[in-house]
């Protein structure tokens, strides 16, 4: 049976963790507002990131929300590492300068477990035009406290899956399994090097940063056999189930992959495709919506494939922007009025109606996918990502008992710090500045300090 050590952090330990949560795998652009003087009467405040789906709620609130309600909405917009450093500090000195920010699925528990969150059970219960049970089970799930109950809703979700160009496959005379394992991607990856001038078989992360080179590593590790804790917290980083899927990892993107490869995060992989510099391209499902949208040259000439494996059944990751509410609101029964039609049907609705369906904050809805004008829109990948959510398994990614949940992340406050470490040293290998060998050693040796802190509890 499956263990968990869900123990509460040291105030100190789960503060400094808090201070240094980084950047998730999104893309975000580059625009950023200010905030109001201040909630409560009738205003709220809400910090959130700057990603396109954030500034277009923004623009949205004003007409609709606000006009409804009577609600005044102080936005403050802020690129990803910056807001969370502010929501960090915000939340855990319980300031209430902010009631409602963007949190994602790696910090909604912890900041429940630290008490720094409002429980959103009540709200649900007493709001049933919101329909809880529409939302994807494991997007309920993961933004669940230890004490099972709510305390977070999602603006969208995503998980991974396999990116390739269907015109240069038939060029090839290349067929995509329909469950491919990662070695016959390797396979393809070779064959499809030089398909068109210049174009690389595929694009993988190599960016330092937790959410970076590590969100499809790990998923990587996890098919291959691997864990970076076990149940009883061993650090495992020197397991050959690291070393192999790591060696693979490395060898398959400087063998075939892009150029800049040590440079390359999602925005760079998101530009290699769309300019046909690379062939496939193994990431988030939320890249879809860009790959199909209006004016981009790959429009119609993707297909998608489920995350690849080797010994577990699927191996995409899960991840979600959700609404947060601090538990020192001084306002939080509005907080919950703007929390709820953010994350509402008819919200999703008013995207479609003024903005277009490709830009739905999709993901987190079962009757987003019942939509006709979605399924539409975003009939060459809406299928492949629900399923690619819907089977996702955060609480046993791997083959082995894991001690904390997290897919393409481990859920203690200690992993933004650990993850970006470890990240520089895979990095630095697919640099070649380094050996795989002497990457792990140095993450072992990282990974063996939090052990300490968490082995016995």
């Amino acid at each position: 049976m499956r263990t968990q050590s869900r123990r509460r952090p040291r105030a100190s330990l789960a503060m400094a963790a808090a201070g240094t949560l980084l950047a998730a795998p999104l893309l975000s652009g580059c625009w950023a507002g200010a905030g109001g003087s201040g909630s409560g009467g009738n205003a709220i405040n809400v910090l959130m990131v700057n990603n396109p789906q954030m500034v277009e709620l923004q623009k949205l609130t004003a007409d609709h929300f606000t006009k409804d309600t009577g609600i005044k909405v102080n936005f403050t917009v802020l690129p990803e590492n910056d807001v969370r450093d502010k929501i960090s500090q915000d939340f855990a000195n319980q300031a209430g300068q902010y009631d409602v920010a963007t949190l994602s699925n790696y910090e909604i528990p912890i900041y429940a477990r630290n008490e720094w969150l409002k429980e959103m059970d009540s709200y649900v219960a007493d709001d049933p035009g919101y329909d809880e049970q529409d939302i994807l089970k494991p997007m309920r799930q993961s933004l669940t406290g230890d004490d099972g109950k709510l305390y977070g809703q999602p603006f969208y979700g995503e998980s991974s899956f396999l990116m390739y160009r269907k015109d240069i496959f038939e060029k090839e005379g290349l067929t995509m399994p329909a469950n491919p394992t990662w070695t016959q991607v390797a396979d393809l990856a070779a064959r499809l090097d030089g398909a068109e001038s210049g174009m690389k078989g595929i694009c993988l992360r190599g960016l330092p940063g937790w959410g970076e080179v590590m969100a499809p590593l790990t998923t990587v590790v996890n098919t291959f056999g691997g864990t970076w804790f076990d149940q009883d917290w061993k650090a495992r980083l020197d397991s050959p189930e690291w070393e192999k899927a790591v060696k693979f990892y490395v060898d398959l993107v400087r063998d075939h992959g892009e150029s800049g490869a040590p440079q390359a995060g999602f925005a760079e992989c998101l530009n290699n495709t769309t300019q046909s510099k690379v062939a496939m391209w193994y990431d988030a499902t939320s890249a879809a919506g860009s790959l199909e949208a209006e004016g981009s040259p790959v429009k119609g000439r993707m297909g998608y494939a489920p995350a690849p494996v080797e010994e577990t059944e699927s191996s995409g990751w899960l991840y979600t922007w959700a609404w947060g509410i601090q538990n020192a609101s001084r306002n939080p029964d509005k907080a919950w009025q703007f929390v709820s039609w953010a994350s509402s049907k008819e919200y999703e609705q008013l995207v479609g109606d003024e903005i277009g369906w490709s830009n739905v904050p999709a993901g987190k809805r079962a009757s987003t996918y019942e939509n006709a004008d979605y399924r539409q829109e975003a009939a060459a990948f809406q299928e492949m990502t629900k399923e690619a959510i819907e089977g996702a398994r955060p609480d046993d990614p791997g083959v082995q008992p894991r001690p904390a949940p997290g897919i393409q992340f481990v859920g203690i406050p200690e992993f933004t710090d650990l993850g970006t470490k470890v990240s520089q040293e895979i990095s630095a290998a697919i640099a070649g500045r380094q050996s795989v060998d002497a990457a792990l050693d140095r993450s072992q040796q990282l990974a063996e300090q939090i052990s300490e802190e968490y082995e016995g509890r």
